[in-house]
């Protein structure tokens, strides 16, 4: 995946920052660029399929609600020697302060990595 320029990475945190969306009608005024410029961004964000363009009518005139796509989660950022994050399903009520089958995952977690320097 090619790197994103500045704006393009202020442009994506400004969608992820707003779950609702940001209109493309709003996104060029945000970033203090020209809406021609703004167009490209949002392709090429598009393109990229870090967020969606779906088409809004906002005072009867017709722009685009961008929203940021969800990423997938890495399975492996929830094991640790095998075993899944406790977390995952778990029914008691803590503080991850104070849960100890957590501080074993985790415990688990930094042997594993200390073990594989």
């Amino acid at each position: 995946m090619e790197p994103m320029t500045d704006t393009e990475e202020e442009a994506l945190k400004l969608i992820q920052s707003n779950p609702e969306g940001v209109l493309q009608s709003e996104l060029w005024k945000l970033l203090n660029i020209d809406s021609r410029k703004c167009s490209r961004v949002v392709k090429k964000l598009v393109d990229s399929e870090r967020i969606d363009r779906i088409e809004f009518k906002s005072n009867g005139v017709k722009t685009y609600l961008l929203k940021a796509k969800k990423s997938a989660v890495n399975p492996d950022l929830l094991l640790a020697g095998g075993e899944l994050i406790p977390c995952i399903g778990c029914e008691e009520e803590c503080s991850v302060q104070d849960c100890s089958h957590l501080m074993d995952w985790m415990y688990q977690l930094a042997i594993e990595e200390f073990t594989d320097q």
